[in-house]
């Protein structure tokens, strides 16, 4: 058995320098506030006019209100969040859909765009071939459309201007907490290594190849017959291992902190990233060229 042997000398300072203090985590407990006036919101509770923290996580305050933000959490959707989810079930006009919540998330037979676009009522025939639509097992990118009274979710596939929902082809899967992924006014992305990602607020993140905008990605069929080259296949093990890299340090998942990691990356070879040191040590240099676009 190989044994890898480092000199003092060749490990990587970690320590990175900032004017910003880390936001400081509380566990169940703690105090997190003694003044009067506040209201206590998801993860708090009150107890001897304190509002201590019932959960781990971190403090956001949004005028007087105070929630903890758990780090670890099952995803909380949001009316217009994009996600990326898996059918688990086909039943009558409806197929389930598990998205990382705490329940399977829905979507109707008539919430998705028909095979050419047409747009008419949904008929028996229909209801008859979703099988052939969506199976079980097939990965979906969609948008939350409402969020029902047991807290379960709607989805969407209809697509929406220059942003295309519906069955994915060839990629890859990759799960992260819903707290690392970044809000943005896009989550569909074409990085310029050479590979498109889908950030889905639901911590599900779908990478393939690049999606060029004449193609119909938000449709039913889709083309698994020609092979991913071995130098595309390459950039999206390099682009999945630089985001467990991330993910493992608890850095936003967005566009700019992934293309950087990705960028790190390339001073070590893919197998190389699997390894825990050289994970830190691309993470803690990605938030180095984060802070410094601050």
């Amino acid at each position: 058995m190989a044994h890898s042997i480092r000199l003092a000398s060749e490990r990587v300072d970690f320590s990175v320098p900032s004017d910003k203090a880390p936001p400081q985590l509380f566990t169940p407990g703690m105090v997190i506030s003694q003044e009067s006036g506040f209201m206590r919101g998801h993860g708090t509770y009150g107890e001897d006019d304190s509002i201590k923290a019932s959960v781990a996580g971190i403090v956001d305050r949004v005028n007087k209100l105070v929630v903890i933000k758990p780090l670890k959490s099952r995803y909380n959707g949001e009316i217009g969040d994009v996600v990326v989810g898996r059918i688990t079930e086909v039943q009558q006009k409806r197929w389930k859909v598990d998205t990382n919540a705490r329940l399977d998330a829905t979507l109707f037979l008539y919430s998705v765009n028909l095979p050419g676009g047409e747009l008419r009522r949904r008929s028996v025939e229909d209801e008859q071939m979703m099988r052939k639509y969506l199976t079980e097992g097939d990965l979906i990118s969609a948008e939350v459309q409402n969020i029902n009274s047991d807290g379960s979710l709607s989805l969407h596939t209809r697509s929406l201007k220059n942003i295309k929902y519906g069955k994915l082809g060839q990629g890859m899967l990759i799960k992260v907490f819903p707290s690392l992924i970044k809000r943005q006014k896009t989550h569909f992305h074409n990085l310029p290594c050479g590979a498109s990602i889908i950030l889905g607020n639901n911590g599900f993140i779908w990478i393939s190849p690049v999606i060029n905008a004449e193609e119909e990605h938000g449709g039913f069929t889709i083309n698994l017959e020609d092979a991913v080259p071995k130098s595309v296949r390459e950039v999206m093990v390099r682009l999945r291992n630089s985001i467990n890299a991330l993910a493992a340090s608890k850095i936003l998942l967005f566009d700019t902190s992934i293309q950087y990691a990705y960028d790190q990356s390339k001073k070590y070879s893919v197998v190389e990233l699997l390894n825990p040191e050289v994970m830190l040590d691309v993470a803690v240099m990605t938030q180095h060229q984060l802070q410094m676009l601050e």
